[in-house]
């Protein structure tokens, strides 16, 4: 399928691997030039070389934090005029309610909250004046059924699917949409870091510990970052200009829930 977007400006943070590389790479095959953002450069070179080599588009890089004030300023200069935007940074740490203090949860909100938001106010005035943007923001399953152990995550997605369920529908008139995607559990570093701890807990392997994690989902596997970055593409594409607000589960069917 065309999606229509090919010779557009994406701006994708967090992409040097995992969801956010796989989101980078298929708006790529889709013709789309990329600014990609991570706080390692050379991880991120890499990646970038990956799909300057792959699909022949242009890809800038900015290695910088974007949770931080100076990290988002830089990103966005180099950015410049863009008319994709997908929001993306590493979830925080697992734990329980009593162990998480108030710079805990700030923490949390700047990175999974603010942040996107920021970028959001940012990019949105630019793409409501040209009449044409996407926007996809990357959160978690946990905003439609909670894990107990990711409360911190839990609290900030949450905020920010509020913030987006009123502000799509305020910018859609203007022909920009935005919508978030809701992983579950996918093949990447941050599957990784929660089976590590599993395993070493109950004395088993990463191997043993995933197996585990995978059997609970009806799906029976753990999802690729290829086709959650296809998802994100089509989100992206001049097809999706109808689907607005949205919170789009990719969690294998993991979380039980009719509607």
């Amino acid at each position: 399928m065309d999606l229509g977007i090919s010779g557009k400006r994406a701006l994708v943070c967090a992409s040097s691997k995992g969801l956010g590389f796989g989101c980078a790479e298929a708006l790529a095959a889709a013709g789309v030039n990329l600014v990609m953002n991570a706080r390692g450069a050379e991880a991120l070179e890499a990646a970038a070389a990956k799909l300057r080599d792959a699909h022949g588009v242009d890809v800038a890089t900015v290695a910088a934090d974007i949770t931080s004030e100076e990290g988002r300023a830089a990103v966005l200069e180099a950015a410049g005029q863009v008319d994709i935007l997908v929001t993306n940074a590493g979830g925080p740490p697992p734990g329980m309610w009593h162990d998480w203090s108030r710079d805990d949860f700030i923490a949390a909100l700047d990175a999974n909250m603010l942040t996107p938001i920021a970028l959001m106010q940012a990019v949105l005035p630019g793409m409501m004046e040209r009449g044409w943007g996407r926007v996809v923001n990357i959160t978690s399953q946990s905003v439609k059924a909670p894990i107990p152990q990711l409360g911190l995550s839990n609290a900030a997605r949450t905020g920010l699917t509020g913030f987006v369920a009123g502000t799509a529908r305020q910018v859609a008139p203007s022909g920009v949409t935005i919508n978030n995607l809701l992983p579950g559990i996918h093949a990447t570093d941050r599957a990784e870091a929660l089976d590590g701890p599993v395993a070493k807990a109950e004395g088993i392997t990463i191997e043993e510990a995933q197996a585990r994690r995978a059997s609970t989902i009806p799906a029976r596997r753990y999802g690729t970052s290829e086709e959650f970055g296809a998802t994100c593409a089509f989100l992206c594409s001049q097809h999706a200009g109808f689907i607005v607000g949205q919170n789009i589960l990719l969690d294998g069917g993991g979380v039980n829930a009719t509607l």
